[in-house]
């Protein structure tokens, strides 16, 4: 895949530092610099450091000034600025960017401040389906689900290609089920209306009151401006008025996987998947682990099949009586854990993932 006798070159094109807080697109982004070999990339890193290991082992990291790693507005414009001139610099640009508020105008100017230099644009997700009125695609466009993939086609992205996300499997090892007497259930949501926390409370409520014995933890991820403290006590009032006792509320988790490793069930139940990806990385995480996930009965997550539990979207009557059952027949538990991380493994681990974006890179560097 070289071009020119030197190996080829790759603006790696995100909204924030790519060792920033580690959302969808930041994510995708490190697997598809850890999976295509024998390319230079260029990448955006936080500055000043936090140190550690950088997530991309080859090419040049491009600083921008983050205190918390948050793509912020003046991160965004940090980026886009340097990329209209390292754009010009290497043989390809790809952009792993969600579709959000400030996608629109940025699809429009993009053009004008790249000319015709190849892009590929990997979508994690769809914000609001509204904003593909008015958005245009970057280049050759690539979604994680069928679903969104013929949202994007309707939309005037052409033919879109669904390549499922990575999970790296020697990072999300399958872990045994914890010991103890009191079980976990741990909930990822966001704090905007439908994101599923609250969702989730009043599930947890339904199987409390159906006997069920459990503590609840809720990694929570917010966005810029929001008052984050208010929004977690007003969970936890939430859970006290439901009845339950043992509830823990938290922010930003930096290490996913131990958290992971001490539950023992995923609730995953937003009735809006808002910014975060089609198929949420967070649940393929869960499944590589061998813990059991309800979902709520999304069409993003059509492909997962009978991998997962589902729910209709907004019952939470039915989620906490599943929630009940799963905790209290451990056989089908096993059943499950074990169907989660070999369908991970075969669907979502690194050699088809790896495939399809090196096919891609030839083709938009022929």
């Amino acid at each position: 895949m070289a071009t020119s006798g030197h190996p080829p070159r790759v603006l790696l094109l995100t909204s924030g530092p790519v060792d920033g807080q580690q959302g969808a697109d930041i994510q995708l982004a490190a697997a598809v610099a850890y999976a295509i070999p024998d390319v230079e990339f260029t990448w955006f890193r936080r500055w000043p450091s936090r140190g550690g290991p950088p997530p991309v082992a080859r090419g040049r990291p491009v600083p921008v000034v983050s205190l918390d790693g948050i793509p912020h507005v003046q991160q965004r414009l940090q980026v886009a600025t340097a990329s209209a001139v390292l754009a010009h610099r290497v043989d390809l640009v790809h952009a792993v960017m969600t579709i959000a508020d400030g996608y629109p105008a940025f699809s429009r100017l993009w053009p004008r401040l790249v000319g015709r230099r190849p892009v590929l644009h990997t979508v994690p997700g769809v914000r609001d389906p509204s904003l593909l009125r008015r958005a245009r695609p970057l280049g050759r466009t690539v979604a994680l689900s069928a679903s969104t993939a013929k949202e994007l086609s309707a939309a005037g992205f052409g033919q879109v290609l669904v390549i499922p996300p990575l999970v790296r499997l020697d990072q999300w090892p399958m872990r045994p089920r914890p010991v103890g007497e009191i079980p976990m259930v741990l909930v990822t949501a966001h704090h905007d209306p439908g994101g599923g926390a609250s969702e989730a409370i009043a599930a947890a409520a339904v199987a409390a009151r159906a006997g069920a014995r459990f503590r609840l933890v809720l990694a929570m991820r917010g966005r810029p401006r929001q008052n984050l403290r208010a929004l977690e006590d007003g969970l936890r009032a939430h859970a006290e008025r439901e009845g339950l006792c043992d509830v823990d509320v938290r922010g930003y988790v930096e290490d996913m996987s131990a958290l992971l490793a001490e539950s023992d069930v995923l609730l995953f139940v937003p009735q809006l998947l808002d910014v975060r990806a089609d198929v949420p990385l967070t649940v393929l995480q869960s499944l590589a682990t061998g813990r059991p996930v309800i979902v709520s009965d999304q069409a993003q997550f059509a492909a997962l099949g009978d991998t997962v539990l589902r729910a209709p979207i907004g019952d939470f009557r039915r989620t906490g009586h599943l929630l009940r059952q799963l905790l209290d027949r451990p056989q089908w538990w096993e059943i499950l854990a074990k169907r989660g991380r070999a369908t991970v493994e075969e669907r979502f681990g690194p050699e088809p993932f790896r495939a399809h974006y090196t096919n891609l890179y030839r083709e938009l560097l022929a």
